[in-house]
């Protein structure tokens, strides 16, 4: 079994690498949107500081978003989709890794790049550290929950607007304590509590987020 999820994971990076303009897609979304607020705002630092951890965090969830219509849509087209339902590997295991190498390729740059934009809001050492690990913990949840979304909205038409309206309401509670560790801190009030329940939404993502996939999954083939 570990092996097979190795192994999707692995296919999965492959098939991003040869399709880099959607990575890349997402990437220059998240540049442009968190770029433009201080060009329009301008440069009083008071101000960009307030709304910096809401900028950033909306970009993120954004782009993120772009990436979902993919997670299961070409394996569908193709008839992988079938032949992993069918393999003795559990299904809910290959989800994983899927969704694993979804974060890798569109949750991972983000929060590698959040802390280089978050410059131009004038926010400090601490509070740029305080935003990256709010990212690494809730990016996850948002390539779970959108796993979710997108196995509901598999080969339906206009499932691209479905899926937003269904994601997006899922994704509120990690906006709010992903923004608000890094107002927090910036705050002087401490991330610390912020910070543990986003892990606690990453921990109850990991568990539940395959299995509801996986059987929306099933629905969807039949």
């Amino acid at each position: 079994m570990v092996n097979a999820f190795i192994a999707i994971v692995r296919r999965d990076l492959l098939l991003a690498a040869r399709r880099k303009s959607e990575v890349f897609t997402a990437l220059f979304f998240f540049m442009i949107v968190v770029s433009l607020f201080p060009l329009g705002i301008g440069p009083e630092t008071a101000m960009l500081r307030r709304i910096a951890p809401g900028v950033l965090w909306v970009a993120a969830l954004l782009a993120a978003m772009l990436s979902l219509n993919r997670l299961f849509a070409a394996d569908h087209q193709d008839g992988t989709l079938e032949q992993m339902s069918l393999s003795p590997t559990p299904l809910a295991l290959l989800v994983s890794g899927k969704v694993l190498a979804h974060w890798l390729t569109s949750g991972l740059p983000l929060v590698l790049l959040a802390p280089v934009l978050g410059l131009q809001f004038d926010l400090s050492p601490r509070a740029l550290g305080v935003l990256m690990v709010s990212l690494l913990l809730g990016t996850p949840v948002l390539s779970l929950v959108g796993a979710i979304g997108a196995a509901l909205t598999l080969g339906v038409r206009g499932g691209g607007v479905l899926l937003s309206l269904l994601v997006l309401p899922l994704y509120i509670p990690a906006l709010i304590f992903g923004a608000g560790a890094v107002e927090a801190d910036v705050a002087g009030l401490g991330a610390g509590g912020h910070l543990s329940l986003l892990g606690a939404l990453l921990a109850l993502g990991v568990f539940f987020a395959p299995w509801a996939a996986t059987a929306a999954l099933r629905i969807a083939l039949e």
